[in-house]
């Protein structure tokens, strides 16, 4: 079945009203969730809020300001995307199409999320970058490659300046691949120096389980890959190499990764990758609080149309499958903490 967006709920609009802007948000039965956020009113608190911590830090305030607004945006493109910014001046930028975070930014403006150069960014396939969603499936699989979370809408269920929840629930085009009852919502938010996503899957069916896969197919920059170190509890682990043959278990003598090869590995029972880039001094700490076991680690080396020597993926992910009973639920938490060499 070919993919439709007239097929997929949606936000409907976004509309200004004097003081504030109301954003429409679809339900299961056609009807529409209404809140309004006042924004115009708060603008200039925000301005001169931002002013101040940027004059106290020697940072030029037009380019604080220029980056104060927050809410629901388009690309140039036409896809929907929500704009987080918070009062310190990190960002973050999160699309409907996919439910995928493509941008976060620190308050001086360090970007941490990579999206490839081929990138398609206006709903033509799904989009190469960002916190990208695999669900119910990783991988190849009885249902399309990575699942169908990554190439829907996904609705607005609230929103503030700093935080957005988005829902996706059963459409006729998911059931005709997988015909199971199911309400997933993904929370980002944030918060005081770091970026928290929370992926919450539900079974709404009275009866009947049903099995999942789940992962954040992560994309981070990096300056080169020569800059970078992966580090984490890698050493003594099993790893699974899809680079020789069909798949062969390795063990890794490293604590600390670094890449250069074509690199596609699953490092079951590994959740703790902390990302060194030594060309931009920065750090990220990617610490996977609830739900995500494993990591995999993905990279086309050598591969100049999709950027290879600016980004690497690490994954978080549930690579086993989890069972939910009727009524149950699973939650995967995902905190990203930069810091600073």
């Amino acid at each position: 079945m070919k993919f439709s967006l007239a097929s997929i709920a949606s936000v409907a609009y976004c509309a200004s009203f004097g003081n504030a802007f109301v954003v429409r948000h679809s339900s299961p039965n056609g009807t529409y969730r209404s809140s309004v956020v006042l924004e115009a009113s708060r603008r200039a608190q925000k301005i001169a809020s931002r002013t101040k911590w940027a004059e106290k830090r020697g940072i030029d305030d037009t380019a604080v300001i220029a980056t104060v607004e927050s809410g629901l945006m388009k690309n140039d493109q036409g896809l929907d995307f929500i704009r987080l910014v918070s009062e310190a001046g990190s960002s973050a930028e999160v699309y409907l199409y996919g439910g995928v975070v493509t941008s976060f930014k620190d308050a001086e403006g360090t970007e941490f999320i990579a999206v490839r150069p081929d990138a398609k960014m206006d709903g033509s396939k799904p989009i190469s970058g960002g916190l990208s969603h695999c669900w119910p499936q990783f991988g190849p699989g009885e249902i399309q490659q990575h699942g169908f979370a990554r190439n829907v809408n996904w609705d607005i269920v609230s929103s503030t300046d700093t935080f957005v929840e988005l829902e996706m629930l059963p459409s006729d085009y998911t059931k005709e691949m997988w015909d199971k009852d199911f309400a997933c919502r993904f929370t980002v938010e944030l918060g005081s120096g770091e970026l928290k996503t929370k992926m919450s899957v539900k079974n709404a069916g009275s009866e009947d389980s049903f099995d999942f896969q789940a992962a954040l197919h992560s994309y981070f920059t990096v300056s080169s890959l020569e800059n970078l170190e992966i580090k984490g509890s890698f050493e003594g682990k099993e790893f699974l190499n899809k680079m020789v043959g069909d798949g062969e278990m390795q063990m890794e003598d490293r604590n600390s990764i670094t890449i250069t090869e074509e690199y596609d590995r699953v490092y079951k029972g590994v959740n703790d990758p902390v990302l060194v880039d030594s060309g931009k001094n920065k750090i990220l700490n990617v610490v996977n609080e609830a739900g995500w076991e494993d990591t995999v680690m993905w990279n086309p080396y050598g591969d100049e149309g999709m950027g290879f020597n600016n980004f690497v993926c690490v994954e978080s992910v549930k690579f086993d499958p989890v069972t939910l009973d009727a009524g149950a639920s699973w939650d995967g938490v995902l905190v990203l903490k930069p810091d600073k060499l």
